[in-house]
């Protein structure tokens, strides 16, 4: 089981105590949802007096009043008791000029929707554009691949062919070789 420690937050004029893991523990028990310890507000308590309780009832939050009623009231700052309101007659407050109300300004004018729809407008047209010149450009790749293919079958029967000349060339230039050598 983990170690517990003894956490301290003030509420108003007490201190909510309470013995938990860890300090995210402790806020959760005492229902904050802000970091009380980053913000100085909540700390943790070594006084032996002072952590019995708690953690004879871990995760509990237990509340000590801080100091007695005479001791928060002297601590209390010194302010004036404030004079009652004096109330002014109903004849003065009827002859008193009331001050005009300004009309409540007109709502203004909902923004103009023009420009974005022509924008919108025009990014559907460019798509439409662009889809179009990619189909167009990929018809042109088909038409030149099909063009090469057709060249290349017809590069290639022409080499057959002049290689079968330059063969036969070949065979009759030996066989005259062989008659001039043989003959002469």
């Amino acid at each position: 089981m983990a170690k517990l420690k003894v956490y301290r937050t003030p509420i108003g004029f007490h201190d909510a105590y309470v013995a938990a893991a860890s300090q995210k523990a402790a806020l959760q028990a005492w229902g904050s949802e802000r970091d009380l310890f980053a913000r100085g507000i909540a700390e943790v308590v070594t006084d032996p007096a002072l952590t019995a309780e708690p953690l004879a009832q871990p995760g509990t939050v237990i509340k000590r009043s801080r100091g007695t009623a005479a001791e928060q009231i002297a601590a209390l700052p010194d302010t004036p008791a404030k004079a009652p309101r004096r109330r002014s007659d109903d004849a003065a407050d009827a002859s008193a000029p009331q001050p005009k109300q300004k009309p409540a300004p007109k709502p203004a004018p909902k923004p103009d929707r023009r420009a974005l729809d022509a924008a919108d407008r025009a990014m559907a047209e460019a798509e439409a554009r662009h889809r179009s010149e990619a189909r167009a450009l990929r018809a042109e790749e088909a038409a030149l691949a099909k063009r090469r293919r057709t060249m290349e079958r017809a590069q290639e029967d022409e080499r057959a062919a002049l290689d079968e000349a330059r063969q036969a060339a070949a065979d009759a230039y030996e066989r005259a070789m062989r008659r001039w050598k043989g003959g002469g």
